[in-house]
């Protein structure tokens, strides 16, 4: 049983914003057997067209209901998925998952036994691609065949087995031109596959394809609007290539601005904490007249001049209502070793929030003139800092928390005033915006020595597809450039994050005197 309420479909290359409020579903704990396919090939499920959707497609083409069985059928040629032989499983694999069928198999299949594939999603809601750091390592990935269904310790947070790997599940949903969903990742794919929304042609017959069902306990226009085509957003890197030079060359000048004057206010100075002052402060914006604030968290038990480390946050913060409630604690470590940590409260955020709804960028005029006051108000900010005579200006570094580690790339080549920086669960997104603005096209112009510490099961930023390219493009020397990897989902264990972050700043900014 899961329970119904308003979600989205958090996978990769989809927009966890747009989301359906659902009613309560059950969904099968366990991934369809052989054993119970077979029940439907011995019904002669291959033979009544009532089980079988309406529209039968082939490249385009659609079949007649017999040429279309005649393409599903095992390696004898007898009806039945692609993996068994004379109509039959092999030896011993009865409660293994079924595998090696279409989506028109596995439809079909759902039909004779009285349930529905899941729509992407139901799928999502009960796999909890959150979890993905507990919920993989006991799952079944780059091996070389499935296992029994529940055999391994894959359980998820609402005890479901195997969504994670062992065979990958076809979905209801059209992904338009690529095909139909089909999640989960399988025995044969990298643990990275269970947050990816994959999707593959209606035919496709591979060993790894199988089945899971749902049963709806309600129907109506939200489940509907479930059902239907879902827009999947998805770059391979691996064949894409950065703008060349000349195209390159006036994409920097978006960032700049006439440098007025700052007119800066101290909004509030708190002193009653142990470690730190707090300093809330505010001045001119880079555009439209505006005024932007910064948080300043220095430290109690040194003297400055202070070495700035310059905070770009994590996605969570947009549109939060009051930076009150700050999500500092990312990195506040570094003021116990005597650094200055600076928080700009940068457009969309706090109380300067407006209506971006997310840090999901696409194609639009809107995303990109946000992007330009993104950088802006982060280089307004080193300005601030240069006016300070507690502050070491020749020794900015820059930390970027997911959202701001992906706009790293544009920070570090529209400020070269940064030294150094460290990136917190980096990577690039399926989505791409506008060329100027698009962080790909400044990974190999970026010269300043980068940190990045991902998790393996990151369900933001997939290691193959998303950190990896974004490490590979840094144009930073192989020696100044380092990449760890921990077991762990859109985050690194905090001792690891702050014993490699102040290595990172002692070795390139400078230990603090």
């Amino acid at each position: 049983h899961i329970p119904g309420g308003t979600f989205g479909v958090f996978l990769v290359g989809m927009d966890p914003g747009r989301t359906l409020n659902l009613g309560d579903y059950l969904i099968d704990k366990r991934e369809i057997t052989n054993r119970q396919y077979k029940a439907f090939v011995d019904a002669g499920g291959y033979t009544k067209r009532e089980y079988w959707p309406a529209e039968l497609t082939s490249d385009g083409v659609a079949p007649t209901f017999e040429a279309a069985m005649a393409r599903f059928t095992d390696r004898t040629g007898r009806p039945g998925p692609s993996t068994w032989e004379a109509g039959a499983y092999p030896a011993g694999q009865a409660d293994f998952p079924v595998g090696g069928v279409s989506w028109y198999e596995a439809s079909a299949y759902a039909k004779f036994a009285g349930k529905a594939l899941p729509t992407v999603y139901h799928w999502a809601r009960a796999a909890v691609t959150q979890t993905a750091r507990v919920v993989v390592p006991g799952s079944r990935f780059e091996s070389t065949g499935p296992v029994r269904v529940g055999a391994l310790p894959s359980m998820n947070a609402y005890g479901t087995f195997d969504m994670a790997g062992n065979v990958r599940e076809w979905c209801e949903n059209s992904a338009g031109h690529e095909g139909r969903f089909i999640l989960g990742g399988s025995w044969s794919e990298s643990p990275y596959s269970f947050t990816d929304g994959y999707a593959q042609p209606p035919m496709d017959r591979s060993p790894i394809n199988g089945i899971r069902l749902v049963r709806y306990l309600h129907s109506d226009d939200e489940l509907a609007r479930a059902r239907e085509p879902q827009p999947r957003a998805f770059t391979d890197y691996r064949r894409e290539t950065a703008a060349t030079d000349a195209a390159f060359e006036g994409y920097p000048r978006i960032f700049d601005y006439d440098h007025g004057p700052l007119d800066v206010r101290l909004d509030a100075r708190d002193t009653t904490q142990d470690e730190w002052i707090i300093e809330r402060v505010s001045f001119n914006a880079a555009y439209g007249n505006e005024r932007m604030m910064a948080i300043l968290l220095l430290p109690k038990a040194h003297a400055g001049p202070f070495q700035p480390l310059v905070y770009f946050p994590g996605s969570g913060v947009i549109n939060m209502a009051n930076s009150v409630e700050r999500r500092d604690q990312v990195a506040s470590f570094v003021v116990k070793t005597g650094r200055a940590l600076v928080l700009p409260i940068l457009k969309s955020t706090y109380e300067r929030s407006d209506s971006l709804p997310n840090d999901i960028p696409d194609r639009s005029i809107r995303w990109r003139d946000h992007v330009v006051m993104w950088t802006k108000d982060i280089r307004r900010t080193l300005d601030y800092l240069a006016t300070r005579a507690d502050m070491d200006t020749s020794r900015f570094a820059y930390f970027g928390y997911s959202w701001g580690a992906n706009q790293a790339p544009i920070n570090l080549v529209a400020e070269p005033r940064f030294k150094a920086a460290v990136l917190y669960v980096a990577g690039l997104t399926m989505e791409r915006p506008r060329p100027e603005v698009d962080p790909f096209n400044y990974l190999s112009r970026v010269t300043q020595p980068v940190l990045m510490l991902n998790g393996r099961y990151d369900y933001f930023f997939p290691l193959e597809t998303a950190q990896r390219p974004f490490f590979d493009m840094l144009g930073t020397p192989a020696d100044r450039k380092k990449w760890i990897v921990y077991e762990g989902g859109h985050d690194v264990p905090r001792t690891e994050l702050i014993s490699e972050t102040l290595r990172w700043l002692d070795t390139y900014v400078g230990p603090v005197r």
